[in-house]
């Protein structure tokens, strides 16, 4: 029987947690004198990882060093937001464990740091439900380069037709389709229409909860 694979996005997809990602952002930049539009930066930036973004905001490139100093203190600043509504997203147990009984394997892939993988995973529970996890340490380049999701797919055994990514940026959907994987599109963030122009997305929910297992493999193959 063909391996398949479930890659699952983390921040917005596995957790509906984007709106504390934008407010720490926001409130980082504003510390330093940066006034930032927050539509406009989840859309450029989501799914990209912390230094790309510092050096595209701050307009010049940062040392190593620099970069992982000022990537810890804004991660802390969400960890702390975030903290007292940390849940899953509606329906993802449910979801993962009906995927499980039918054989398929699960991964993330996300542009998330360790610790914030840590403060996700472990926090729910859910590390164990994995059969692989891929972070922003594992790749060079965040979305939309393919690599995270190519990893993933490659620590499950699974060819990347053959695996299905769940996003909810447009960045990260677009990644999935340079990787040659359909995508299932969750409007926790943005609507349906941030979507219309990918050929790779098989379909679009509000959470997981009216998902089919089976039903999206034959979606993919159509």
């Amino acid at each position: 029987m063909t391996q398949r694979a479930f890659i699952f996005d983390m921040d917005g997809t596995i957790v509906d947690n984007m709106s504390f990602h934008v407010k720490s952002w926001l409130e980082f930049f504003q510390r330093r004198g940066h006034v930032v539009d927050a539509d406009e930066f989840f859309r450029n930036t989501a799914g990209r990882q912390g230094h790309e973004i510092m050096s595209t905001y701050f307009g010049k490139p940062l040392t190593k060093e620099e970069s992982a100093a000022l990537d810890f203190e804004k991660e802390e600043l969400y960890r702390e937001m975030y903290a007292p509504h940390l849940a899953p997203t509606t329906g993802f147990v449910d979801f993962i464990t009906r995927a499980k009984a039918a054989g398929i394997k699960l991964a993330v892939a996300t542009a998330a740091p360790n610790e914030n993988i840590d403060f996700t995973l472990d926090g729910l529970d859910l590390r164990k439900e994995f059969n692989a996890i891929a972070g922003a340490a594992d790749v060079a380049r965040g979305k939309p380069n393919p690599d995270v999701f190519l990893l993933a797919a490659e620590r499950t055994g699974t060819l990347p037709a053959h695996s299905i990514v769940f996003e909810d940026a447009p960045l990260g959907v677009e990644a999935a389709r340079r990787a040659g994987m359909r995508a299932v599109v969750l409007t926790t963030t943005l609507p349906a229409e941030a979507f219309k122009e990918f050929d790779n997305v098989i379909a679009v929910v509000r959470d997981f909860s009216e998902l089919d297992v089976e039903e999206l493999f034959a979606s993919a193959t159509n």
